[in-house]
């Protein structure tokens, strides 16, 4: 794809965005079932299921996906993506390219061991990689645009208004 090709993509949804700004929000949504014996949540991410559980850190095997590795994987297609996108738009040429993320969690946090110690993580990383010929400004652009528009980076930055709630039948422990 090239820049034009993304402008002709991007145009008509920008200006429809500008006229009617409501038009703009788009509820995403994740779903998982909890179901069985096991101490995981098998993830429905709309190409397959993921089935998630306990790092090893905490007690897991290994056999499944720490939700913080899905975490880190989300941010690195959402970044690797706004990249890519800016870097058309700006015609900065990239012939290959790797991106990674990589977190610190102090896991004595989520297992209650201390209660001072963050749950979480405490620091996330991101690098890429690239293969071009742009100089040093451009390239810094190219960063600086990637962390401006990264809907994930963005997100773990911001801190959003966030919520739990219980719903569906009450328990029998309900009155």
């Amino acid at each position: 794809m090239d820049s034009d090709e993304l402008r002709r993509l991007q145009s008509p949804l920008k200006t429809q965005y500008r006229s009617d700004p409501d038009s703009a929000v788009v509820t995403l949504a994740a779903g998982g079932s909890v179901d069985g014996d096991g101490l995981t949540c098998s993830v429905e991410t709309g190409r397959a299921l993921v089935e998630a559980g306990l790092h090893p850190a905490t007690g897991g095997d290994g056999s499944s996906i720490c939700s913080g590795d899905l975490l880190l994987e989300a941010l690195v297609a959402c970044a690797g993506v706004t990249l890519r996108a800016v870097a058309t738009a700006l015609e900065v040429p990239i012939r290959a390219g790797r991106v990674r993320a990589e977190g610190d969690i102090d896991f004595r946090g989520t297992l209650g061991v201390d209660r001072e110690a963050p749950v979480g993580f405490r620091a996330i990383r991101v690098t890429f990689d690239l293969d071009t010929d742009a100089d040093a400004e451009t390239l810094a652009k190219l960063l600086e645009l990637t962390e401006r528009y990264c809907v994930v980076h963005q997100t773990l930055a911001g801190s959003p208004a966030l919520s739990m709630e219980l719903g569906g039948a009450p328990s029998p422990a309900d009155p």
